[in-house]
């Protein structure tokens, strides 16, 4: 269960990590709801997908959004392709970067599986833009 090199386990990687690429918010709600029963589930995304496979150093976090996102649009999975585009305000991932991987799904899974995925991009672009608007209002 430890990285022998860190020292650290593959949960406190993996959650750091993804308090990261997701914010704290998200990740602070994911942990209040998380229950007796889907506790395993949580622990286990958290040490493979965040502590193995996102904190590796091989590719930056940018380029694992990037691939995350087509991957679950080619997948239609569609909740987790609109959580993955919010991430980008933390990936480095650009708008041109996810607009270049939604024509590749369109390619190679399908155009159907594209044209939805950047129907939910557009969507999860303009909450972003209005947030961050409302966010100047306030300051």
């Amino acid at each position: 269960m430890s990285d022998q090199a860190s020292g650290t386990t593959w949960h406190q990687k993996g959650m750091a990590t993804r308090r990261t690429v997701l914010g704290n918010a998200h990740v602070d709600r994911a942990e209040a709801n998380k229950t007796g029963f889907d506790a395993p589930f949580q622990d286990m995304i958290v040490d493979a997908a965040w502590g193995h496979v996102w904190s590796r150093p091989t590719w930056t976090h940018r380029e694992r959004s990037i691939v995350t996102i087509a991957l679950l649009a080619a997948l239609g999975h569609d909740d987790e392709v609109a959580m993955h585009i919010r991430a980008t305000a933390n990936t480095g991932a650009t708008r041109d970067d996810i607009c270049e991987a939604l024509l590749h799904v369109g390619i190679y899974a399908g155009v159907p599986a594209a044209n939805h995925a950047i129907k939910i991009a557009k969507a999860t672009f303009a909450e972003m833009d209005k947030a961050t608007e409302e966010e100047g209002d306030h300051a």
